[in-house]
């Protein structure tokens, strides 16, 4: 589908500038991971916080000491204390303004935080001192948001995977974990409910629930899968339609990968397999339709998917087709029937990257 594409203005927001032996480490507010949009105002989600590879951060910053951990497979957090938060934008014209931060935390204040949660199969994580950070039932992965019509919001977040029920001020009230789940991450500053089916343990690392929207009425959440559950079908991942209120699974979908090398840029870049392919993003387009973003890393599409008929998913939009979209698309919400507002994620900055926003004009309204 012909469409036009246009970069918005913005700045990322500075936050707090680390010395380090070798380099000062500026980081930026990271507001690319998910996007929703409610009453003409749009509100974008950040994932855990800053984190660094090992080598990156002996060889960029001068941290030696963290030598030892070189090879593993290991993140380092230089603010592991700083959670997830979701910030309200208003688009004027050909720019995007930060209206408001809301960090997510619980009834007291205590913030949500980056490290791991308990249980399961999770990523190491250390400090940059070299300490390991301990999983704390108040952590959170947080990748897509979904505004909801009373005025809160539901977050999803990969790392157990559970789906956060926060209110219009950032107070997370409840988390929804699979079943069984419960004890092992009770917090009494937060409820926890078993609503989520067990399956949702299955989840491979790092590629928990990704994208996220609601229904225009509010009633049902769909929530997706960054990529296939393990011992499935990696050329599919699941989505899941939920009652918002009860958090039951009223129906599943498979939503069918394209062929890796269809993905253009990366494909020029390396070798690609199944296990690259990823959902990053759902947006509700009508009675089960869905926007879905696709992506690997230089390349994302687009598509309208009837979940009915899966099979039948139209391809609206592929970067591949237009140069002036960056890498990294991790964001995606509808502005109207016929535009389409996506962002990229700088990963908080630590490379030197700049959140980047494109509004995308169809020529025809999607249905």
């Amino acid at each position: 589908m012909p469409a036009r594409v246009e970069r918005l203005t913005w700045r990322d927001i500075p936050l707090d500038a680390i010395d380090l032996p070798k380099a000062k480490l500026q980081l930026t507010l990271g507001l690319g991971s998910g996007l929703s949009s409610r009453g003409g105002r749009v509100f974008a989600v950040t994932d855990r916080g800053p984190n660094l590879f090992v080598s990156q951060a002996v060889d960029d910053y001068g941290l030696t000491h963290l030598e030892k951990l070189r090879g593993s497979d290991t993140k380092i957090m230089p603010m592991p204390d700083m959670g997830a938060e979701i910030a309200e934008l208003a688009i004027e014209e050909a720019a995007v303004r930060l209206v408001r931060r809301m960090p997510l935390r619980v009834r007291t204040g205590k913030r949500l935080m980056g490290v791991a949660l308990p249980g399961g199969e999770m990523e190491a994580v250390y400090d940059l001192d070299g300490a390991q950070l301990e999983p704390d039932v108040l952590g959170a992965d947080t990748e897509a948001v979904a505004a909801m019509p009373d005025g809160g919001f539901f977050v999803a977040e990969e790392y157990g995977p559970s789906i956060l029920k926060v209110d219009a001020d950032g107070v997370v009230t409840e988390r929804w974990v699979a079943e069984g789940r419960v004890k092992a991450l009770a917090h009494p500053d937060l409820l926890v409910s078993g609503f989520l089916p067990k399956r949702a343990g299955k989840r491979r690392r790092n590629r928990g629930f990704e994208g996220l929207c609601a229904s225009e009425d509010g009633r049902h959440l769909y929530a997706g899968f960054q990529s296939a559950l393990k011992g499935e079908d990696d050329r599919s991942a699941p989505i899941w339609k939920l009652d918002a209120r009860t958090g039951e699974l009223e129906e599943e979908y498979l939503y069918s990968f394209d062929k890796p090398s269809s993905f253009g840029r990366d494909a020029a870049r390396r070798k690609l397999g199944a296990d690259d392919l990823k959902i990053c993003e759902l947006a509700w387009a009508g009675k089960d339709k869905l926007v879905v973003l696709e992506r690997i890393s230089h390349t994302a599409k687009i598509y309208l998917v009837p979940l009915k008929k899966p099979a039948e998913k139209k391809l609206l939009i592929s970067s591949d087709d237009h140069p002036e979209i960056g890498p990294d698309i991790e964001g995606m919400t509808l502005l109207s029937p016929t535009q389409i507002l996506i962002s990229s994620d700088n990963d908080f900055g630590v490379e030197g990257a700049e959140t980047g926003f494109w509004r995308v004009t169809l020529d025809k309204a999607i249905a």
